[in-house]
Parts: C-alpha cells; sequence; structure tokens
C-alpha cells in the first residue's frame, strides 16, 4: 500500500512553494574530435509541446511519467521511468511494455502527488493535456514539465508518430525512435499482406471496449479517429462506427441498444481480467446482445489482456497482431 502523500489538485500554491526546487578520430588531436560529440550528446535540448517552445539543460535520463501512452513509449525508446503515475494499474493494462514493479508510485494519473514527485528530483515531467493546466503550473515549480496531447482524433496515428519522436528528441534517444517507428511499419505491411491474402481486404470490423457498473454495460466504440480504430484501417480494414468520436481519442459511447445498428462484422473487443468482462459477465443472458447478427455468427473476438488502447508503436503492433490472430 502507498503512504498517502499530499494530492496537487488537493494542493494550494503555497503549499507548492515549499517543494520549489530544491566522426571519426584524427592521430593529430583525438580529444579535439571527441568534445563536439560529447557537447552534442550533453548539450542543451530544445522542444515543442503542445504549451510552446521549451529548453533543458541536457537530454533528460530522469523522467516521471504521469501518463500510461507516454511510458509505454519511453519503454519503446530503452528509458525506464523513474517515476510512474499508478504503477500497479500500468503494468495491469500494458503488459506489452511493462515496467520494473518497484518503480516509484507518484498517485494517480488524475490527481499526481507533489511530494512524490518532488522527491525523485527529476530532470523531466511528462504529461497529457488531460491533466488540467493549473496542476501542470504546480508540478513545473519542481521540474521542466513536457506536455503532448492523448492522442489526436484528426490524425491518432500521425500524432503517434510525433509524440515518440518528441521523446526521442528530449532524451536523445532519436535513432530508438526511428528504429521503433519503423519496426511498427513493418508490422503493418505484414499485417496487411496477411489479411489480404486471407481475402479480408476491405472487410468491416468495430473496435470497442466497457464496463459494468450497478449492473448496466456501457460500451465504448472507437471511431477511425482512435488509435486502434486508426490501426484497423491502415492494416485494410473497413471501420463500421464512424460517428460520435470525441476530438482527442476517437472513443463514442452507446449501450446494447445502440449496437443493433451493426450488420454483420467481425466485433473486437479489449477487456482485462482485473475487471469483469462487459460483453461475456455483464451481457450474458441479454436477448438484445445475443440476437445481434455478429454474436450468432460467433464473429465476437476479445484481444488479448494488456495491449494499451491508446499506447505507441508497441502496443500498436501487438494489437495489429491480435487482429490477424482473431480474423485471418
Amino acid at each position: 500500500m502507498r503512504t498517502p502523500t499530499r494530492s496537487l489538485l488537493a494542493g494550494t500554491t503555497a503549499a507548492v512553494a515549499a517543494f520549489a526546487l530544491a566522426a571519426c578520430g584524427t592521430t593529430e588531436d583525438p580529444a579535439a574530435e571527441a568534445a563536439p560529440e560529447s557537447a552534442a550528446a550533453s548539450g542543451p535540448v530544445t522542444y515543442t509541446d503542445e504549451r510552446g517552445e521549451h529548453t533543458l539543460d541536457a537530454p533528460a535520463t530522469e523522467i516521471v511519467s504521469l501518463e500510461w501512452g507516454l511510458t509505454e513509449n519511453l519503454v519503446a525508446l530503452g528509458v525506464e521511468p523513474a517515476g510512474q503515475a499508478d504503477v500497479e494499474g500500468y503494468n495491469t493494462w500494458d503488459t506489452v511494455a511493462p515496467i520494473d514493479a518497484g518503480t516509484p508510485d507518484v498517485g494517480t494519473r488524475g490527481e499526481p502527488s507533489l511530494d512524490a514527485i518532488s522527491a525523485l528530483e527529476p530532470d523531466l515531467v511528462v504529461t497529457t493535456t488531460d491533466l488540467p493546466e493549473n496542476v501542470i503550473t504546480q508540478i513545473e515549480e519542481v521540474a521542466p514539465v513536457l506536455t503532448l496531447r492523448g492522442s489526436d482524433g484528426k490524425d491518432p496515428l500521425g500524432y503517434m508518430r510525433e509524440t515518440v519522436t518528441t521523446l526521442g528528441e528530449v532524451t536523445r534517444k532519436q535513432d530508438a525512435a526511428v528504429a521503433a517507428l519503423e519496426d511498427f511499419d513493418a508490422k503493418v505491411s505484414e499485417a496487411t499482406a496477411a489479411l489480404d491474402e486471407a481475402g479480408l481486404a476491405g472487410a468491416e470490423f468495430t473496435m470497442a471496449d466497457g464496463w459494468v457498473a450497478n449492473g448496466t454495460v456501457s460500451v465504448r466504440m472507437f471511431t477511425p479517429g482512435s488509435f486502434f480504430g486508426a490501426l484497423g484501417e491502415e492494416v485494410g480494414l473497413k471501420n463500421a462506427w464512424t460517428e460520435g468520436g470525441d476530438p482527442d481519442y476517437g472513443l463514442a459511447q452507446t449501450d446494447v441498444e445502440g449496437l443493433t445498428q451493426l450488420g454483420d462484422v467481425q466485433f473486437v473487443y479489449a477487456a482485462n481480467d482485473s475487471e469483469a468482462d462487459p460483453y461475456v459477465d455483464g451481457l450474458k443472458g441479454n436477448k438484445v446482445w445475443e440476437q445481434l447478427p455478429f454474436v450468432a455468427a460467433g464473429d465476437v473476438h476479445r484481444i488479448p489482456d494488456g495491449i494499451w488502447m491508446f499506447g505507441g508503436p508497441l502496443s500498436g503492433a501487438a494489437y495489429i497482431d491480435a487482429l490477424v490472430d482473431a480474423l485471418a
């Protein structure tokens, strides 16, 4: 159990102030040739995020992450976070890119702890615009902050690439960022060919998750503006649920009755054994659900646990594999 710490959302500006900051070699002079390379590797880093342009004195190495998608992308670059919001939750929902269970926990994603962050003395905190601006401002009293959107409903795959590239820049892991995206692109090409060979190019699919609360199942649909929805279309499938996505994550809300608008599709969904399965458990015996064409046809597919629905190239590649395994 984590020792209770002061939540940023509950803290005051005065309380925050109490925790403020604290080549090639030559035969003539090899050392002279090495110096510029060393400076390039350790000198200032300028980056642009959703709040403008910022400069770090040196590449970030001690990074606290307040959002799971950013954490996964850091892991893809070979960077282990020095601190993490909700370590247990991250390792439950993102087994594709796990972190050390002993990583210092800095509170929840929605309410990070200034005390815990300050104690780690990070040289960078990474978060998303989902965190309120006043909280981000408080964190800046402790350490520089990199703020990105969790996704972009207009171009989720493009924004994922920008995110990986930006994290590569601030950590000076540009080569690792390029390699991660190249591996992702290779996976897309491989999966596209596999689905085409199976005669599934252009096949209709939907992607969903959901939850059970007070005996009622809430259904969340992933439109083409979502990360997983866009991935399906990237490998040649057609997303049958196109309406209602939010601007950032491309997610739409509905219920089991709302699913009656769907015809013969491949219904793919994500769940986790840490919670009740909304479709197997929550809709057991539900006549509306059981009479849906894709349910009656057996075209309902749960992807493996631990593929984070708002991640980066690692979860993206795992999801693509899951689609091919389920459909082809």
